[in-house]
C-alpha cells in the first residue's frame, strides 16, 4: 500500500513503510503520513516563529527610527534582519515538509509501526499487546493526533520519536501519530484492533466523558 504523493524512496525496504513483510496472516489496516502544513504548525510552531521574527524585526525598526533615523535608513537596517528570518522560517517549512515525507505509520491487526527519519532511517514497531493505552486529539480542521502509552518498561528514547512524540514527556516518553487528516477514523480502528489483539473491551477516559464540548478522547485500558 502506497501513500498517494509518496514514493517509493527508501529502496531497502522489502514492504512500504515496514522494515520486514508482515508474518502470514497480518493484515494492514491503514498506512498514512502527517499532514506537512499542520506538522509545522503543530511540531514546529511555524505560526508562533512567524510571531516572533516579525516582533523582533518590528522592535528593531522601531529602535532605529526612535534613535533619529531616517524611514529609508530604517528600512536599510531591517534588510538583514528579515533576510535571515525569511531563511529561518523557510528552513523550518522545509524540515516539516520532509519529515512528513519520509514518516509513514502503519496500522496492522497486531501492532502500530512507525517509520521515520529523514537522514537516518528508524522503524518502531508498537504490538498491540504493549500499548497500555493511547489518547485521540482532534482539531478544527479535521487533523487530529494519537497518543500512545506503552506499558511496562517499555521506552523509546525521546530525541529518536521526535517530532513524534508527546511535548514534555521526557522520562517515559510517548509516541504520537501526528497531523493525521483522518485522525478519528484511524482512531476508531486502532482501537478496534487493539480490543481484538488484547481480548479487552476499549473504553472511553474518565477525563473525555467528562468533557462533551470538545472531541471525544478514547483511552484503551488493561486495569
Amino acid at each position: 500500500m502506497n501513500i498517494p504523493g509518496h514514493r517509493h524512496e527508501h529502496e531497502l525496504e522489502p514492504q512500504y513503510g515496514l522494515p520486514e513483510r508482515l508474518p502470514a496472516g497480518e493484515r494492514i489496516l491503514w498506512q498514512g503520513s502527517p499532514d506537512a502544513r499542520v506538522l509545522a504548525r503543530t511540531a514546529f510552531h511555524w505560526r508562533k516563529l512567524v510571531v516572533y521574527f516579525a516582533l523582533m524585526v518590528g522592535s528593531r525598526g522601531a529602535f532605529v527610527l526612535a534613535e533619529g533615523a531616517s524611514p529609508a535608513e530604517a528600512l536599510a537596517a531591517l534588510l538583514w534582519p528579515t533576510l535571515l528570518a525569511v531563511v529561518a522560517l523557510a528552513a523550518v517549512a522545509l524540515l516539516a515538509w520532509l519529515s512528513a515525507r519520509t514518516t509513514v505509520y502503519t496500522l496492522t491487526d497486531r501492532r502500530v509501526v512507525m517509520r521515520v527519519g529523514i537522514v537516518l532511517t528508524m522503524a518502531f514497531n508498537l504490538p498491540h499487546t504493549r500499548i497500555a493505552s493511547a489518547a485521540f486529539r482532534e482539531g478544527p480542521d479535521g487533523c487530529g493526533d494519537i497518543v500512545l502509552t506503552l506499558a511496562g518498561s517499555d521506552r523509546i528514547p525521546w530525541l529518536q520519536l521526535w517530532p513524534h512524540a508527546r511535548p514534555w514527556r521526557l522520562a517515559r516518553p510517548e509516541p504520537m501519530l501526528r497531523a493525521l487528516p483522518d485522525a478519528r477514523a484511524v482512531a476508531a480502528s486502532l482501537s478496534a484492533a487493539w480490543s481484538q489483539a488484547t481480548g479487552v473491551a476499549a473504553r472511553p477516559s474518565a477525563e473525555a466523558a467528562a468533557d462533551s464540548s470538545r472531541a471525544p478522547d478514547w483511552q484503551p485500558s488493561l486495569t
